[in-house]
């Protein structure tokens, strides 16, 4: 063999990898950093190595920030990202928009027909799946056994708040660095009002009447938001208005609250012994309702991930996406981790299964979920659906913006008095300049 025949066999050999490399695709996913997330992205070896023409670029965020950069970046078509995770309160208003592509080829295998219904319905527009489903949530109670049993507690059947303030009243320890309770204080449309109007609605109150206006000057939020307040600075942490959901849950595990009302998905991650000091002292309870109001607030959530019509690599993110929302994902995590660690709360199957039915959270989980009802969250009749959040575009920046009002006043910047008259000011001015009240 020549040199002149080596050097053109090495030649070649070149051309061919520089021709692999240049079709490589590399996707940047934007993402929140919750633990299902971060446990998502330690196992994605299994989806390059399958997919080894598909690199993944990670830009992982905290909620609000997250919230805001996607948000821009799918408003402007600007291409940033490939893959977004977002909420089921942006999927229906973007898919409308025309932000976000319909997702029509997540495999033969994909078995769309498992998803919850009550998660796929939201996720849809026109028969069109326009995101799907990593996980899915609704609210409860998480409570520790061991302090209600020493405080002589036993937790209902159907709590109600003036049963979880008193008991969390009883069992708070400022000396050994026990609060009673934790409960979200963090500015953001997704973080403190996500449970503030969750407490409303249970209260009896809502966000707007049927003509679209503000109801902050009724007597329902006057008494949850004061409630709150009363009850954080009692029972709660020191710095609860800069606590969110990562917070609390760090606070929960290192038992450091006696009890925790949150999101469902958390029930993993409270009852994982590797990450939590209280894993098996934990019980788990309704959202509960004020006494007399027969509403308890269950919220309905579901992260999501969602393509954005600015991206040009739409057949690669469908590829990711079908992956990552999977049975075959949730058999990963389950041979990786425990049936415990799997993403919760989007597909039928996963509660027929024998082995995650095992996990003390499962039920308490369905029910919840089950028990939510997105198309009627209030006592009293309102022109919106959504349960921790109204089904508007304008809800994002002014829910963030009374958010941030209520976090100064649990913070003691403000009064509650104050807090709720700048809410329904800015909130009559921002409904009236969208068109809504006439």
């Amino acid at each position: 063999m020549t040199l002149k025949t080596l050097m053109l066999g090495a030649c070649s050999l070149l051309a061919i990898a520089g021709t692999a490399q240049a079709q490589s695709t590399t996707l940047t996913i934007a993402t929140v950093n919750n633990g299902d997330m971060i446990r998502m992205q330690s196992l994605t070896e299994d989806f390059t190595t399958k997919n080894p023409d598909i690199q993944l670029n990670w830009v992982t965020l905290e909620e609000n920030v997250l919230r805001e950069r996607v948000t821009t970046d799918v408003a402007t078509k600007g291409g940033q990202y490939d893959v977004m995770t977002i909420g089921n309160y942006e999927v229906p208003i973007w898919a409308k928009q025309g932000w976000l592509l319909p997702l029509d080829n997540l495999g033969a295998d994909y078995d769309a027909d498992d998803l919850l219904p009550s998660i796929r319905s939201g996720l849809q527009m026109e028969g069109k799946l326009y995101a799907a489903p990593f996980y899915g949530e609704s609210a409860m109670l998480m409570y520790r056994t061991d302090l209600f049993e020493k405080a002589g507690l036993t937790m209902p059947e159907n709590p109600t708040w003036e049963f979880i303030a008193d008991a969390a009243r009883k069992i708070t320890d400022r000396n050994a660095n026990l609060s009673g309770i934790c409960l979200r204080g963090k500015a953001g449309w997704g973080e403190n009002m996500a449970f503030l109007t969750a407490l409303n609605n249970s209260f009896g109150g809502r966000w707007f009447d049927e003509n679209w206006k503000p109801q902050f000057d009724q007597p329902e939020w006057k008494e949850s938001l004061q409630f709150y307040v009363d009850l954080m600075k009692d029972a709660g942490p020191s710095g609860a208005s800069s606590n969110g959901f990562n917070e609390n849950l760090t606070l929960f595990q290192q038992g450091q609250c006696g009890m925790w009302m949150d999101a469902t998905v958390a029930a993993s991650f409270v009852a994982d012994p590797k990450n939590s000091t209280v894993a098996d002292k934990v019980g788990y309870a309704i959202f509960p309702s004020k006494e007399g109001v027969d509403n308890h607030g269950n919220w309905l959530w579901s992260w999501n991930l969602a393509i954005p019509a600015g991206s040009t690599k739409a057949e690669a993110a469908q590829k990711f996406i079908g992956w990552a929302t999977s049975k075959g994902y949730t058999e990963l995590v389950a041979s990786k981790e425990s049936w415990a660690a799997v993403p919760p709360g989007t597909r039928t199957s996963l509660y027929d299964n024998a082995e995650y039915k095992k996990t003390p959270f499962a039920g308490p989980t369905f029910k919840a979920i089950q028990a939510a009802n997105i198309t009627k969250p209030t006592v009293k009749p309102v022109p919106y659906i959504g349960g921790q959040w109204v089904s508007i575009p304008e809800f994002q920046s002014l829910g963030t913006t009374v958010g941030q009002l209520f976090s100064a006043a649990l913070a003691g910047q403000s009064s509650v008095d104050d807090a709720l008259a700048q809410a329904q000011q800015v909130s009559t001015r921002e409904m009236t300049r969208g068109g809504y009240i006439k």
